[in-house]
């Protein structure tokens, strides 16, 4: 049914002491399990994580619940929760697991500790910081790095003007981004953005660890809540999603290529390689023509229809994944995207 549909995603974390991370596992489970919600939710020791999907009654209440838990007495308020158009369709399943780090950096916690992050900007306040980069650069001088610590597979579709866009596929190398990076950073003002904030938590506390920059600022609620305020701003581009529907749109630009004949195009497919898990931009013209993986290596498999054996596993490993540094090396002056709108 059509009205089934008419529901949303939230988007939400929340840093605190979970002392019995298993029970509130366990009462997270029960919860989304009792409003119907699919989607994905990783609690730790430093708090949680989420990404649920339903209809608009039930996130509310599940909302109105998350705030009455005592654990987040205080701490999580409803301006915390990011809501998009969607709803439990969203998501295959419900996963909700217990994890050491609520958002995937491979640092443990005690080591680089959420408290150590950068200081919070307000959508507003990252605006006008991003304004001024914008009119600074321009002029080449520049002692401000805007930058994104998303995937490449997400800041290619989208991303704030004149930012500088690792080409990384995981958060956990985000880390060796930095550590490899360092002269980059060195006496610069950073300002960090990704997806919600939480990647920003802990990867500007890392980014502190290593006391080069001189001060290290992030967008507060990501670019999420910077499109609800600014859907025509300095960001273009779709908003890359981690559930079916890829991409959340504020504004009809369209930033990225087909990979195979170059039109303009932003939504993504699965590699139609069985194994493959990439995500491949390409267009439906090409897609008639049978262009469906993401590389060539790939693109053979599925024109051998793989016969093999299915027992064997070639997840991951293709052409892109060997041939893309896993953590790249910047030249001194950051590759900068294009700033001109």
């Amino acid at each position: 049914a059509v009205g089934s549909q008419v529901g949303e995603v939230l988007l939400y974390y929340c840093y605190c002491e979970v002392r019995d991370p298993e029970k509130l596992c366990a009462w997270q489970k029960a919860l989304c399990q009792h409003l119907h919600l699919t989607g994905k939710v990783r609690v730790a020791s430093e708090g949680i994580n989420g990404t649920v999907g339903g209809s608009k009654v039930a996130t509310s209440l599940y909302i109105k619940v998350m705030l009455s838990q005592p654990l987040f007495k205080n701490i999580l308020c409803q301006e915390d929760f990011k809501s998009s158009a969607g709803g439990a369709h969203c998501f295959p399943d419900l996963r909700v697991g217990v994890f050491k780090e609520i958002v995937p950096m491979g640092i443990d916690p005690k080591i680089v500790s959420y408290k150590e992050t950068g200081i919070h900007l307000s959508p507003q306040e990252f605006h006008r910081e991003v304004e001024q980069y914008l009119s600074q650069a321009t002029q080449g001088q520049s002692d401000t790095i805007l930058l994104d610590c998303r995937n490449f597979y997400e800041s290619k579709i989208g991303h704030f003007q004149g930012c500088l866009a690792p080409d990384i596929r995981k958060f956990s190398y985000f880390p060796s981004y930095v550590d490899e990076n360092l002269e980059l950073f060195k006496d610069k003002r950073v300002l960090m953005y990704c997806t919600g904030g939480i990647r920003c938590e802990r990867g500007s506390a890392y980014l502190r660890s290593k006391a080069v920059c001189r001060e290290v600022y992030q967008l507060k609620g990501g670019i999420h809540k910077y499109l609800e305020e600014f859907p025509d701003g300095f960001y273009r581009g779709k908003l890359f999603v981690f559930d079916d529907r890829y991409a959340i749109c504020s504004n009809e630009d369209i930033i990225s290529a087909c990979r195979y004949c170059g039109v303009l195009w932003d939504q993504y497919k699965l590699c139609s390689s069985q194994h493959c898990r990439q995500l491949v931009l390409t267009c439906p013209s090409c897609c008639k023509k049978g262009l469906t993986a993401c590389c060539p290596v790939c693109q053979e498999k599925v024109l051998k229809v793989t016969s093999r054996a299915s027992g064997q596993t070639l997840k991951e490993e293709c052409e892109c994944t060997r041939r893309r540094p896993r953590v790249p090396i910047e030249r001194v002056s950051p590759r900068m995207l294009d700033t001109g709108k």
